[in-house]
């Protein structure tokens, strides 16, 4: 493909559907659209395989909205929908130091842990026993410790031995309306890097034997395809380029990263209240 996205959605015609490619679209605080395909036929026209794509798509996150309980609980029944039962594992995926990259890290650290929780603590038996054993971490990048991050995840995931994990990380997408304002659930894992020609091994249920779910916001865009966007002429690769970001990027990754916990919390643990969830932060 001669475009960088991440986004399935932006990766389709709606007008041109392949026979193996279904959309649906639903939503009320969010715009929400499913895209369903079938089989990998597709991999190598639109650079997506087999696996469900849920796109939400709302105003800012960089704002807080009045429907920003409806736009968490939305967020957590599209995501519910993708978890199997058990343990799960949460990996915050990207660079902290960076703040473009840094929605994975921010995301798992308001994520509510409980694996290590246990009806001795002072939470209580019968709390304890209500929530979902969940683990999360954030490992870095490969250019801070010089391993893989798929290589840390297999092996934390091989110790816990969780039913599933949720891989959270910032994409890349073409249309500047969608920085800082979509968010994308696939059930098809994510290439760490990818969105900036960084590409690592992939995170998949084809590596791990659990399903891996990815969940990320788009923070990045890059020079070559604003400008084609805005020409409709191809850009000669060859030409210096560059990666640009809202100019309100550390309040988006901040107020961005609370919302995907705040849906991941939800749909981890189904006995919590949205004000549960909201005394964590």
């Amino acid at each position: 493909m001669d475009i960088r996205t991440d986004l399935a959605l932006e990766s389709l015609s709606a007008d041109e559907l392949p026979e193996s490619v279904h959309l649906q679209i639903r939503g009320k605080a969010f715009r929400i659209t499913e895209i369903i395909i079938d089989d990998d036929s597709c991999l190598a026209s639109i650079g997506k395989g087999k696996g469900r794509y849920i796109t939400l798509e709302g105003s800012s996150l960089s704002r807080f909205s009045d429907d920003y309980q409806l736009m968490a609980q939305e967020l957590s029944q599209e995501l519910s929908a993708l978890l199997p039962d058990g343990d799960v594992l949460v990996a915050g995926l990207g660079n902290n130091d960076i703040t473009p990259d840094a929605i994975g890290p921010q995301t798992a650290a308001k994520v509510l842990a409980t694996r290590h929780l246990s009806g001795d603590d002072d939470f209580g038996e019968e709390f304890f026993t209500s929530l979902r054993r969940v683990s999360s971490f954030a490992g870095g990048v490969m250019g801070q410790t010089g391993i893989e991050t798929a290589e840390i995840v297999r092996a934390i995931a091989a110790e816990l031995r969780p039913a599933a994990i949720i891989a959270i990380d910032a994409l890349a997408c073409t249309d500047i309306s969608r920085l800082g304002t979509t968010i994308q659930i696939t059930d098809t894992g994510i290439s760490p890097g990818s969105g900036v020609s960084n590409q690592r091994k992939e995170l998949s249920e084809k590596l791990f034997g659990i399903p891996v779910i990815a969940v990320g916001v788009p923070t990045v865009v890059d020079m070559h395809t604003i400008v084609r966007s805005l020409t409709g002429r191809k850009i000669n690769r060859k030409l210096p380029n560059m990666m640009v970001t809202p100019r309100d990027i550390d309040r988006l990754t901040e107020r961005a990263s609370q919302l995907l916990a705040f849906g991941i919390n939800l749909a981890l643990q189904p006995t919590l209240t949205f004000e549960d969830v909201r005394g964590l932060f």
